[in-house]
This record gives structure tokens, sequence and C-alpha cells, in this order.
């Protein structure tokens, strides 16, 4: 999902960023539960049970400190759907321009 333009000799990575109007926030894994559940801080200080959807589930591979996109679900606020999974050069970058907010900032690169 990198997107790399060529801007006067610069390469320029852009990487995606929660859509906050459909509610997807930032999130560390915390724990690995099995059977594509894990357990998630999210940004707004609460920890849910989110789970890796179907039709992610083959193509990304998660580990217990990665940074993701979460969704909390609409119904039941204490659980979610994992959007996307940072690599970890993303998530440094994300780290060095100060777009993570402070409580989920893990990488200490300020």
């Amino acid at each position: 999902m990198d997107h790399k333009i060529e801007d006067n000799g610069e390469n320029i990575t852009r990487v995606i960023t929660p859509n906050k109007r459909k509610g997807e926030i930032y999130g560390i894994v915390e724990k690995l539960s099995g059977a594509s559940r894990l357990t998630v801080m999210c940004e707004d200080g609460s920890t849910r049970n989110c789970r890796i959807p179907g039709k992610m589930k083959k193509r990304m591979w998660i580990r217990e400190g990665d940074l993701v996109i979460v969704k909390p679900w609409d119904f039941q606020d204490e659980k979610g759907d994992i959007v996307y999974r940072y690599t970890r050069t993303q998530a440094m970058y994300l780290s060095r321009n100060r777009m993570l907010p402070e409580i989920i900032d893990v990488f200490n690169e300020r």
C-alpha cells in the first residue's frame, strides 16, 4: 500500500493514515490470543480485543509490538477489526514525523 512518487530526484513515501470519519484509530498489538484474535492498546487509552478479518488473514502476519489501524465495532466498543498493519519502516517514519499520538508512540524516534 506504499505509494512511491519521484519528485525532482527525491523519493517521497506516502503512508496510509487512519480515516477518522470511519472511526479508525492507531493501536499497538499487546498480545496474540490465537484464532486470529489480538489484544490491542488503542490511542484512545482503551484495550480492545481485535480480530483479523478473513480477507487479510493469509496476507498479513502480525506480531506483538506491531503498529496497526483498528476499526472499533459500532455496537461493542471493547472489540474491533484490524484494518492495516504498518511495517517497521513505516512505523519509524510516522514516529519521526510526529504523526503518532504520545500514548502509543513506542518507537522513541523523537
